[in-house]
């Protein structure tokens, strides 16, 4: 069995994309989320592509859970070599009106959920004796916060000082951990965004979207692949000598 490839939030979007990308690698992929009909259909799409895919099903809020898949992971595919916290969750509403469930939702998914990955494979890594890559999703929120985001921008804040954090604590064991901040990239959870951001605003949607794209030097929105070639470059050997940075990938939004 060859090297493996854990992405969370694999069922669509920049998640499913990384799955495409990383297989094209040569990594067997494990896809985890939580929604069963995607991801059990990405993996399909994989394996009749010809590469190694499975499906896992997992809550990344639940820590026993992504332990427990790091280990049927590496009994199914092979040593794990990359481990991409991908999957998150996102609200909008005024930093007044956000409720406490929702609140908890977004850290327990966001950034516990990325802190439990970074556990669980740094542990796996640990075991096997020679380093690995941990690639987590921060966001162009994450430097630079935007209303009607306030728990959104906390939890992808915090997950940039995780990745520096958990960088300087496992560089002598040879595992990298960094973190890809996309823009305005067209995913499912992209569409929801702007549906309410133009709720609250008294817009249509067409209208919020092409407010959002006067502010992207490129011109045109980011895609699920544009992220998903961050993501292959930090997994691939080119990436070696890198730790603890987060890099944006937002068409020229924010410049830091």
């Amino acid at each position: 069995m060859g090297q493996t490839a854990i992405i969370t939030g694999a069922g669509q979007g920049i998640g499913e994309a990384a799955a495409h990308r990383l297989a094209k690698d040569g990594f067997n992929i494990a896809l985890a989320d939580i929604n069963k009909q995607t991801v059990t259909q990405v993996a399909h799409d994989l394996r009749e592509q010809g590469f190694e895919a499975k499906a896992y099903i997992l809550d990344v809020a639940d820590r026993e859970a992504v332990f427990q898949l790091v280990t049927d992971v590496t009994a199914d595919l092979g040593e794990l070599a990359v481990f991409v916290n991908n999957a998150g969750v996102a609200f909008i509403d005024s930093v007044i009106d956000s409720t406490p469930d929702k609140i908890s939702r977004l850290f327990d998914v966001n950034l516990k959920g990325t802190f439990w990955g970074i556990q669980a494979a740094a542990t796996k890594f640990k075991e096997q004796g020679h380093g690995g890559r941990i690639i987590n999703a921060a966001s162009l929120a994450s430097v630079e916060a935007s209303a009607l985001q306030s728990a959104y921008s906390a939890s992808k804040f915090g997950i940039r000082g995780l990745t520096q954090s958990a960088a300087k604590e496992l560089a002598g064991d040879q595992i990298t951990v960094n973190s890809y901040s996309p823009g305005i990239v067209r995913t499912p959870l992209r569409d929801s965004i702007d549906a309410r951001t133009a709720e609250i605003k008294g817009l249509s949607v067409p209208e919020q979207q092409a407010n959002c794209l006067t502010e992207i030097g490129l011109g045109r929105e980011g895609t699920p692949a544009d992220v998903a070639e961050v993501i292959a470059w930090f997994a691939s050997p080119k990436a070696a000598y890198i730790t603890g940075q987060t890099l944006l990938v937002d068409g020229g939004m924010h410049f830091s």
